[in-house]
């Protein structure tokens, strides 16, 4: 089996996961199946793994990847926040290790034409699902100039949020990311290592993949499908996603979560899972050498009390 690019911490999420021969374990991100194969070769023989993604190019090159374990690998095109249904559908009560691994791949950003990189000019388009049909393009050139500005400061963090929307409004209508990168550049110019177009098309792709949402959504999911012991690894790339985790694993570890001043507690909360890792997990120098796109991630793990 060839993987296009290394997983990110894989030999974390393995360890973090210990797969084991009588395991259930869920890729809802599978990409082109790196992490999926760590954890079906590490519960060989009897340990079974679904694998999603809305990505059909990932997918297909998941099934090509995964092959070679046969029926032990369930791989279905659907969204992560589909997870209650689609362990239904395969009769799976509780699994044993769920891993997410948000944002895009490395293998999006290095396919021009699907639009995530400001690097080659492509289409601006910027879904993992094809037949989403909100694309970059629409927010680009139709979103009030207001509108656009609040994305960008909401989602990129970008403080020159309303330069950005006001040149871009001004531009419209821009065919490509070549011309968006170029028009923000212009509107900021270049400053510090990274390329200042750089928030702005983080922005766009969630915005687009409604992906802060769909994390919401699912965190709570994946801990109820998970068995008593059962892990859930989430590998993060940006600090909106980051904190969000954070807040979900440190709120659920807490048996309490009445104001710090009450003197008695009326919420009846009680603690579903337990921090594995109270700071997060992040790539060694030489990983980051080898995948220069690994120096932001940050792995966070829970286990199901």
């Amino acid at each position: 089996m060839s993987l296009p690019h290394e997983p990110v911490l894989y030999q974390e999420i393995i360890h973090a996961l210990r797969p084991k021969s009588t395991g259930f374990y869920v890729d809802g991100t599978l990409g082109a199946g790196g992490h999926a194969a760590g954890l079906l070769a590490g519960s060989e023989p009897g340990g079974r793994l679904l694998g999603m993604d809305v990505d059909p190019q990932a997918l297909e090159l998941a099934r090509q990847n995964l092959a070679p374990f046969g029926e032990r690998a369930c791989l279905i095109r659907a969204p992560y926040t589909s997870l209650p249904e689609q362990l239904a559908a395969l009769g799976w009560d509780k699994v044993d290790g769920i891993l997410l691994d948000l944002g895009a791949s490395s293998m999006q950003f290095d396919t021009p034409e699907r639009g995530f990189s400001f690097l080659a000019d492509g289409p601006l388009d910027m879904r993992f699902d094809p037949t989403n049909p909100l694309t970059a393009s629409e927010i680009v050139n139709t979103w009030a100039e207001d509108e656009l500005a609040d994305v960008l400061f909401r989602y990129g963090e970008e403080r020159a949020s309303r330069r950005i929307a006001h040149s871009i409004q001004q531009a419209r209508p821009i065919s490509g990311t070549g011309q968006l990168a170029e028009v923000i550049s212009n509107a900021i110019g270049r400053h510090g290592p990274h390329h200042p177009a750089t928030q702005t098309f983080q922005a766009l792709r969630i915005a687009v993949n409604g992906e802060l949402e769909s994390l919401g959504k699912t965190l709570p999911l994946a801990v109820q499908a998970l068995a008593p012991g059962g892990r859930l690894a989430v590998i993060s790339f940006h600090s909106l996603e980051d904190r969000l985790v954070k807040e979900f694993f440190r709120l659920e570890s807490r048996d309490c979560i009445c104001p710090p001043r009450q003197p008695v507690c009326t919420c009846g909360h009680k603690a579903s899972i337990s921090e594995v890792t109270r700071r997060p997990v992040t790539p060694a120098e030489d990983e980051i050498k080898r995948n220069s796109r690994a120096r932001s991630a940050k792995l966070r793990v829970a286990e199901k009390l």
